[in-house]
């Protein structure tokens, strides 16, 4: 896993700008710890960050496919987990490997395909190639998105990166956020595309970008889409099993330290069983998996349900580590380490975003760097739910008949740091217009169903918004720390034939993540097989909510903030008792210390 960046521009000599892609390369440097470099050509500026994982000595970036007078250059972050099969089928096309890299496959992949490159990968990628011959540059995102890439037009062609960081640190492109940005980050709808930074876009998951002397073009390689599904529900299950399992297996491929998050779900817990099984296929029946779960000091004693968790994580969390048989961790925080000001800066700063959630992104931050100092690759659950149908929004009548995202009906308004209505951003049109806009994109087959047709449109809604934010936390919290995470459950090939499968599939059992559920038979206790879906932890230490008010005071202390927020709608949640302040107006609370953190780090213009 790494960071790429830079730009190309048909107006000017790059060759004479080394500093600018120099600091913009090292903007990055978080997500490549190992090693960083630039290529300069005419037109055009790459640079790298490397986080060696696979082939260490041998997968130095920018490549060129040739040492002298290069005819292509690859800037790449990611992993392709068929680069083996590619590399053969290459080679008997007379292409000539010098590593053993998957990069090196990603470039010959180029020579061979071209821009139709992206079809060939299974993976996660982000990566930038230019082709000298052609005076083009080609940048690719992987299907879901779970790599990010991020661009901005500068005079003459684009600049890139895989963070809006890296974007600022050239001088054409400033920090700048208008009433437009604002609305896309606080209206919690999670489009792709447009970005809380006027001017930066993020390139759509399945997408591709040419940048010549015409000009920036788009294209779309991959979408989801709609397709008779005629397996029955033991042949459903087989191909469920065999997709899950072979992008588990694909996924243990390192020369580095590896583990697995491992929370006490269904999710994670399925996983790591066939993580531990092939690990000991592969190096014997002693060999084992580390994994790691996340808990607060206060959360055995304090626990109480709210609307997104149902009960305590860590002991089912180490019944499936101890089960499955994992060297298992919990990494216990308290509310001092997830109120300490530099932890929630060095989050803010990750995100470039004043969007996020809290304790739980702190404490997240927190778990990646204890992980950190032992594994360099973790293996996450994430996805599931999205593929399998396991959130209350696919299960609940209210949710299912109502006119808006569906996970609105959970955050919404309460959890949403309510801005100044000076500022008149009309969200809620936005929000119309938006759910509109995603309904009208989602697939269908003649002759659904009510129910099919609405199912589809939740999973749809899932998969293309929600799954993208969780994407972008995992990614930038673990990146922070040179922490690569990967996620099985995004396999597109997994996600494609999934989407195919009919509602009463998904729920034969009555119940959320039938199919996973089946397939987790005997790979994991039957507490964790039935246990109700439980969102990610939160603390519920008083100590923590005091802390938390007092930091959301400071902020409101500042003059840029009091022109955002709106203190009359955050002033109820200050004077609440600690020990009775409700999730989502702590929420609210939590989106005004980062507010505050992220004007104060990024010193944005503001236009509005």
């Amino acid at each position: 896993m790494c960071g790429i960046t830079g730009w190309v521009s048909f107006h000017h000599d790059a060759r004479t700008q080394s500093p600018v892609i120099g600091a913009m390369t090292a903007a990055l440097a978080p997500r490549g710890p190992d090693a960083g470099g630039v290529w300069l050509g005419e037109h055009v500026a790459l640079g790298h960050r490397r986080l060696a994982v696979i082939d260490l000595d041998g997968g130095t970036q920018p490549m060129t496919d040739r040492p002298e007078e290069p005819a292509l250059v690859l800037s790449y972050s990611g992993e392709v987990y068929n680069h083996h099969e590619l590399r053969t089928e290459l080679r008997a096309r007379g292409h000539v490997f010098r590593t053993r890299s998957d990069t090196e496959v990603v470039l010959r992949a180029y020579a061979e395909w071209g821009e139709d490159v992206a079809d060939h990968l299974v993976g996660m990628f982000a990566f930038a190639v230019w082709d000298e011959r052609a005076q083009r540059l080609l940048l690719v995102r992987d299907r879901l998105g779970v790599k990010p890439l991020f661009w901005a037009a500068v005079d003459g062609g684009l600049a890139f990166a895989s963070e809006p960081k890296a974007l600022f640190a050239h001088p054409r492109i400033r920090p700048r956020v208008d009433a437009d940005g604002l609305r896309e980050a606080y209206s919690l709808l999670f489009n792709t595309g447009p970005t809380v930074w006027s001017g930066v876009r993020e390139t759509e998951p399945g997408t591709l970008l040419i940048v010549d002397r015409d000009g920036i073009r788009h294209r779309r390689y991959w979408q989801l889409e709609a397709r008779d599904h005629t397996d029955d529900r033991d042949t459903t299950v087989e191909r469920i099993r065999d997709l899950v399992g072979t992008a588990a297996r694909s996924r243990l491929e390192a020369d580095v330290p590896l583990c697995s998050l491992l929370s006490g779900g269904l999710d994670s817990t399925v996983l790591t069983a066939l993580l531990a099984d092939e690990l000991r296929r592969r190096e014997g029946a002693q060999a084992r998996l580390r994994s790691y779960a996340v808990d607060y000091s206060d959360q055995a004693e304090r626990f109480t349900g709210d609307v997104l968790r149902t009960g305590h994580d860590t002991p089912y969390a180490a019944e499936a580590g101890a089960f499955i048989g994992t060297e298992h961790s919990t990494v216990v925080l308290d509310p001092h380490s997830l109120l300490d000001p530099e932890h929630r800066r060095a989050v803010v700063v990750a995100r470039d975003s004043p969007i996020g959630v809290g304790d739980m992104d702190t404490s997240l931050y927190l778990l990646f760097g204890e992980i950190r100092a032992h594994s360099t690759v973790a293996l996450s659950g994430e996805a599931a739910d999205e593929v399998f149908g396991g959130y209350p929004w696919f299960h609940n009548p209210e949710a299912l008949a109502a006119d808006t995202f569906p996970w609105l009906l959970v955050t919404g308004d309460e959890a949403a740091m309510p801005l100044n209505p000076e500022l008149d951003l009309r969200i809620g049109e936005f929000r119309a217009d938006t759910y509109r806009t995603a309904l009208a994109a989602v697939p269908h087959l003649d002759g659904e169903t009510p129910v099919e047709h609405r199912q589809r449109e939740m999973q749809h809604l899932s998969l293309t918004r929600w799954l993208r934010q969780l994407l972008h936390r995992k990614d930038r919290l673990s990146m922070a720390h040179g922490l690569e995470v990967r996620v099985p459950y995004c396999d597109h090939r997994l996600v494609e034939y999934a989407f195919t499968v009919p509602w009463a599939l998904k729920s034969f059992d009555g119940r959320e993540k039938s199919l996973l559920r089946a397939i987790g038979t005997g790979l994991a206790p039957d507490s964790v097989l039935y246990r109700p879906k439980n969102h990610y932890p939160a603390t519920h230490h008083p100590d923590y909510n005091r802390g938390l008010q007092n930091l959301a005071r400071d902020a409101l202390a500042t003059a840029q903030v009091r022109a955002l927020a709106d203190e009359t709608r955050i002033k109820p949640c200050l004077d609440t008792p600690p020990d009775r302040l409700e999730w989502g107006h702590r929420l609210r609370l939590e989106r005004v210390v980062d507010l505050a953190l992220w004007l104060d780090h990024h010193q944005p213009e503001l236009a509005l």
